[in-house]
Formats: C-alpha cells, sequence, structure tokens
C-alpha cells in the first residue's frame, strides 16, 4: 500500500514598495499596547538597494520621538553597512550581512534587565551587546513599515524610504530563546504582532500580495 504525505502551505501578505517614495507606508494595528520590557522582532525582507543609503526596516514612534527602529545604515566615512536598534531616541549598531533580492530571516532580540541585545540573520546569530539596560520602551505610539516618521505619523524622507519586500512580521513582548527564534519561521506567532492576523493600514503605492509559505 502506497503512502502519500501532503505538504500544506500557508499563504500571508506580504508588503511590495516598487519605489523610494515620501508618502508609501504601511501602519501595523497592534494587538496590545507596546509597553515593553523586552522584545523579539521578527521579519523576512528582500530589497536590490545596496549601500548607497540608509533604510528603515522598523518604526515605532511615540508622540515624542522615535522609541523603537531598526535600520540598515550606512557609514558614510568608511563605506561600513551597520544595522541598528534605536530605543528611546539612542542606538547599538552591528556589522552584520548585506540584505539582497533574496528574502533574509531577520530578527531582533533586546531585554531591558540585562540590556542585552543581539541580532539573527538566517538564524544565524551576532555578537550580544548591552544597551540601555532599565529601560521601557513606552505605549501609546504607532508603527510604521516602509518610513521613518519624524513626527508622529509625517515628516517622511523619501531618502530613507523603504524599496522592496517585507513580510511576516512578527513580534513578542519577551525574549524568544535561540531556538525558538530558528523555529520562528516556521511555526511560531508573536503575541503582540501575529501578521497571520494583524490589521494593516496601506498607504501609497505599497502593494499586498499573497505569497506561499
Amino acid at each position: 500500500m502506497m503512502m502519500m504525505t501532503i505538504m500544506m502551505s500557508m499563504a500571508i501578505k506580504s508588503l511590495i514598495s516598487p519605489q523610494a517614495t515620501h508618502f508609501s507606508y504601511v501602519e501595523v494595528t497592534l494587538q496590545k499596547p507596546l509597553s515593553l520590557m523586552a522584545f523579539t522582532l521578527c521579519m523576512r525582507v528582500a530589497t536590490e538597494l545596496r549601500g548607497e543609503r540608509e533604510i528603515i526596516l522598523f518604526a515605532y514612534r511615540i508622540p515624542s520621538h522615535d522609541e523603537l527602529n531598526v535600520w540598515r545604515e550606512l557609514d558614510g566615512r568608511l563605506f561600513i553597512l551597520q544595522f541598528s536598534i534605536y530605543i528611546g531616541g539612542e542606538g547599538v549598531h552591528f556589522h552584520i550581512p548585506e540584505l539582497s533580492s533574496m528574502q533574509t530571516q531577520l530578527c531582533v532580540t533586546w531585554d531591558s534587565s540585562s540590556g542585552a541585545a543581539a541580532f539573527f540573520i538566517n538564524d544565524k546569530k551576532s555578537l550580544t551587546k548591552i544597551f540601555k539596560r532599565g529601560h521601557i520602551i513606552r505605549s501609546e505610539g504607532r508603527i510604521v513599515l516602509g518610513q521613518d516618521p519624524d513626527a508622529f505619523l509625517g515628516g517622511f524622507d523619501v531618502k530613507q524610504s523603504f524599496v522592496g519586500e517585507i513580510l511576516d512580521v512578527n513580534l513578542w513582548d519577551y525574549v524568544l530563546s535561540d531556538t525558538e527564534v530558528q523555529d520562528t519561521f516556521v511555526r511560531k506567532r508573536g503575541n503582540v504582532i501575529d501578521w497571520e492576523t494583524t490589521q494593516l493600514n496601506i498607504n501609497g503605492e505599497v502593494v499586498v500580495v499573497d505569497v506561499q509559505l
């Protein structure tokens, strides 16, 4: 008797930003207030923007300032690409592999009690740095994908806008273990942002397509 195994695929939303603008972005509706003493943020991202400029990947802004941002930055003096986490208006920088047109699985973890912060790129973990020990990421903000809001929801700079594809964005209010991070893109969903169920407010030229995982 022949046994047949059927692999079920899953369709999820993918955000495609076809060109740089000052008006295209996606606002993510939070499932619970974003008051965090720790977090794990994961996403899949692909872009053909190389090292010619910085790119905003994730922005959470409260009325007074940027509270949690993730950037791919460019050090113009040394031409070194950096990925950075900004929490409470201050940043910590990591030298990690460049993004490309192939999807990269990217995760960021941070814990207030120890200050430990790290990146994961395609399941490989960076070194750990100590940053903003004792800080609390405050609530009453907004999450934006594709732009860096210099005002509460505005003040966008076309030279910082994201061009490419972002999908599978999940956020937890605790630090996942290294093993859990590796499982994130298979079956684990965020308890603050769950990409399968979260509501998205699409603006400008961003196109939403369904992709099979």
